[in-house]
C-alpha cells in the first residue's frame, strides 16, 4: 500500500473517533431526542469497508451505525443534522440514528430490530444476481444478533440460492448489559458455518490496512464463487464505567451500549481512550510517525470544526 494510501487512511480512522467524540459530548449535554449508539472502537473496521466498497455495492447496517456512516460519508455534520432531526439532515430528519440510511453511497437499510437486517440482505443480494449486477452486498450484524432466527434462516437462503454476500458479525461479547456467558451456552459461528458449507474466517486486530486487504481478499472470492462468506471479528465496544451502588461499592462493571459514554470526555481525553490494541487510535499512533500522528489529528480537528460551527 502506497504512503499517500496509508496516510489517508489514518487519517479517516482518526476522523471517525474525533466525529463520535463530539456527538458523546453533545449527548451528554443532551442535545438529543433520540437514542443514539456510538461505536467507539468499532473505527477502523468502518473505514476498511468503505475502502473496500465500489459504487454498486450494498451496505446493511444495525442500530449501532455511526461509524459507518461517518466513514461512507466523510462528513459529520449532515449526520449530526439527522440526530438533531432537522430537515438539513442527511436523511431530512426523517430517520434518526438508529435506521440512519444513505443510498448515495450503498448504505440502503439500517435496522433497529435485532436480526431484522439479514432477511432484508437476502433480498437485496438475490435482487442483484437477478439483475446480474457483479457487486457484493455486506451484513453487519453483532454478536447478539446471532441468537435471532433470522440469522440462521438468512444464512441458509444466502447459500442455497449462492448469493455473493459478506456476513459480518462484530463479537464485542456483549447484548446490553450482558456478557455471552451471562445469557446463553456458546455458540461456534464457525461450526455452524461450516455445517452448512459457508465459508468462515475470525479476524482480530484494528490495523486499518490489514483489515482492507483482509476484506478485499474475501470479497473476491466471494463474488468469483458467488458465495456467501461470514467473518466473525473480535473486538471491544469502548466507553465502559463502574457504577457505584449499595451492593457494589466498590463499583460494578457498565459495558458501554447506548446513550453517551460519561468516562469519555473530549477534554480530558482528546482521542485516546485506551493505551492497548483495542483501540484503533492507540493501533494508529504506532503505525505512523508521532509527528504525522499529531499532525493529523490537528489537521481533522480543524475540518471538522470547520465544517460544523
Amino acid at each position: 500500500m502506497e504512503k499517500k494510501n496509508k496516510k489517508i487512511i489514518a487519517k479517516e480512522v482518526i476522523k471517525n473517533r474525533l466525529c463520535q467524540m463530539i456527538v458523546n459530548e453533545d449527548s451528554k449535554n443532551g442535545k438529543f431526542k433520540i437514542p443514539i449508539h456510538l461505536a467507539f472502537g468499532h473505527e477502523s473496521i468502518a473505514v476498511a469497508i468503505n475502502h473496500i466498497m465500489d459504487k454498486d455495492d450494498k451496505l446493511i447496517l444495525t442500530h449501532r451505525n455511526i461509524a459507518y456512516n461517518l466513514a461512507r460519508l466523510g462528513k459529520l455534520r449532515p449526520i449530526l443534522d439527522e440526530y438533531l432531526l432537522k430537515k438539513k439532515g442527511i436523511m431530512k430528519g426523517k430517520t434518526g440514528s438508529m435506521n440512519l440510511i444513505n443510498h448515495e453511497n450503498g448504505i440502503i437499510y439500517s435496522s433497529s430490530i435485532l436480526g431484522n437486517n439479514f432477511s432484508v440482505s437476502v433480498g437485496v443480494s438475490m435482487a442483484q444476481k437477478i439483475h446480474s449486477k457483479n457487486n457484493i452486498t455486506i451484513i453487519l450484524s453483532g454478536d447478539g444478533s446471532i441468537e435471532e432466527g433470522s440469522f440462521y434462516e438468512s444464512l441458509i437462503m444466502l447459500k442455497t440460492y449462492h448469493l455473493p454476500t459478506i456476513l459480518i458479525v462484530e463479537n464485542n461479547e456483549w447484548s446490553m448489559a450482558t456478557k455471552i456467558s451471562e445469557r446463553r451456552c456458546q455458540i461456534e459461528l464457525e461450526n455452524f458455518t461450516k455445517s452448512i458449507g459457508i465459508k468462515y474466517e475470525r479476524i482480530e486486530g484494528n490495523n486499518p490496512y490489514e483489515l482492507i486487504s483482509k476484506f478485499n481478499e474475501i470479497k473476491k472470492y466471494s463474488l468469483k464463487n458467488n458465495e456467501p462468506v461470514c467473518i466473525e471479528i473480535m473486538l471491544t465496544t469502548l466507553g465502559d464505567w463502574k457504577k457505584i451502588t449499595p451492593e457494589f461499592p466498590e463499583g460494578k462493571f457498565i459495558n458501554y451500549h447506548a446513550g453517551s459514554a460519561p468516562t469519555i470526555d473530549i477534554k480530558t481525553c482528546p482521542i485516546l481512550i485506551k493505551k492497548s490494541k483495542i483501540d484503533p487510535i492507540f493501533v494508529i499512533k504506532n503505525l505512523i510517525e508521532k509527528k504525522e500522528f499529531e499532525e493529523l489529528t490537528n489537521e481533522v480537528r480543524k475540518e471538522i470544526e470547520e465544517e460544523i460551527k
